[in-house]
C-alpha cells in the first residue's frame, strides 16, 4: 500500500471524502454484515400481540411461561448514531516533523473520515467531537449528506492547519462531561494516546460513565509504540521536550530505558485490562503501521461478530 509521506499529497485532495471513500470501498464492499449493526435498537417493553399483526416480534419465551402473545417493543427503531471523539491535545501531533504529518492525530483523521464514510453509506448518523483542555467541538448527529461533508471540512481543517503545542489535555474530565452530552444510546469511537497527568483511576472511571450510560464504546488507543512506549532512540543524549507543558528534559534514552519501559508496559496494559472489564473495545493502533491495515482488520472482525 502507498503511504502518504507529507502535506503536499494530502493536499492532492480536495476534502478527505475522496480518500474516505477509496477505503471503504476498497475494503469493506462485499461485507455480509454492517461492522457497527445493531446498537440502536433498544428493547424496551411488552404489549399484547395483536390479532394479523406481524409474528416477528413475538417473545416465545415469554409465551411458554404464561400461554399468553406478546410482543417486543423497542425504544427505537431509527439507525444507528455513532459519536466520534478524537483527542486534540498537542501531544497527538506526535512525531513533530516538518513536512510529515503522518502522526497520532493523522491516524486518527483519517480512521475517523473512513468510518463517517462508511456510517453514510448506511444512512446512518454521525456526530463528531474534539477536545483537549476544553471541547473544541460537539456536533449533533445526523446522517444527511450535508452534515457529512461539514464533519469531513472539520477533519480537513485538523490535518492542514494543526501545528499547536502547549496544548494540554485533560481525558478524564472531558470524557465526564461529553458522557452526559450523549443522551441517547450511541456507538461511541474514541481516539486517543491516552496520556494524563492524572491518576490513572479517574481517567478509567471516565470510560466507565461511558459504558453506565449504555453506550457502545470503542477505545482507539493511539501510539508511537517505537518511541513513546519502548524508547528506541540512538544511543546518545537528546533533548526532549514535552509537547503540551513545553517542559525540557536532557538525557541519553539507554539510561532509562529499562524503567520507562517497564512503566509504559504496566500503564498499557492496565488500560487494555480495564477495558476489558467494562465491556470496552480496546484497539491498539501504532502510528508507525498504516491505518487502512488496523481499522480494516478492525472492522471486519467487528462485523463477524454481529
Amino acid at each position: 500500500m502507498k503511504n502518504i509521506q507529507d502535506i503536499n499529497e494530502l493536499k492532492k485532495f480536495d476534502n478527505l471524502e475522496l480518500l474516505a471513500r477509496q477505503v471503504v470501498e476498497g475494503f469493506i464492499t462485499g461485507l455480509h454484515k454492517s461492522p457497527f449493526h445493531g446498537f440502536s435498537v433498544e428493547f424496551s417493553e411488552h404489549r399484547l400481540y395483536n390479532t394479523g399483526e406481524s409474528t416477528r416480534n413475538i417473545d416465545w419465551k415469554l409465551y411458554g411461561k404464561t400461554d399468553k402473545l406478546f410482543v417486543k417493543r423497542f425504544e427505537e427503531e431509527t439507525n444507528l448514531r455513532c459519536r466520534i471523539i478524537i483527542d486534540t491535545s498537542s501531544s497527538m501531533l506526535f512525531p513533530y516533523k516538518e513536512k510529515n504529518i503522518r502522526s497520532k492525530l493523522y491516524f486518527s483523521v483519517l480512521s475517523a473520515a473512513a468510518i463517517i464514510h462508511l456510517l453514510k453509506k448506511q444512512r446512518d448518523a454521525a456526530g463528531l467531537t474534539l477536545f483537549s483542555e476544553e471541547t473544541e467541538l460537539h456536533t449533533q448527529e445526523k446522517m444527511s449528506s450535508s452534515h457529512s461533508r461539514l464533519l469531513f471540512s472539520y477533519l480537513n481543517k485538523l490535518l492542514t492547519d494543526r501545528t499547536e503545542l502547549n496544548k494540554k489535555t485533560n481525558p478524564a474530565r472531558l470524557l465526564h462531561l461529553i458522557s452526559e452530552k450523549i443522551h441517547k444510546r450511541s456507538l461511541v469511537i474514541i481516539f486517543s494516546d491516552m496520556f494524563s497527568s492524572e491518576e490513572p483511576e479517574k481517567l478509567f472511571s471516565a470510560l466507565q460513565h461511558l459504558k453506565h450510560n449504555k453506550h457502545e464504546v470503542i477505545l482507539f488507543h493511539v501510539t508511537d509504540k517505537l518511541h513513546e512506549l519502548e524508547l528506541q532512540y540512538s544511543n546518545r543524549p537528546y533533548r526532549f521536550v514535552d509537547m503540551e507543558t513545553g517542559e525540557v528534559v536532557k538525557l541519553n534514552p539507554n539510561d532509562i530505558r529499562d524503567s520507562f519501559v517497564n512503566s509504559s508496559k504496566k500503564y498499557a496494559e492496565e488500560l487494555k485490562l480495564k477495558c476489558g472489564q467494562y465491556k470496552i473495545d480496546f484497539v491498539e493502533a501504532d502510528v508507525n503501521t498504516d491505518f487502512k491495515d488496523i481499522l480494516i482488520p478492525f472492522l471486519i472482525r467487528r462485523s463477524k461478530m454481529r
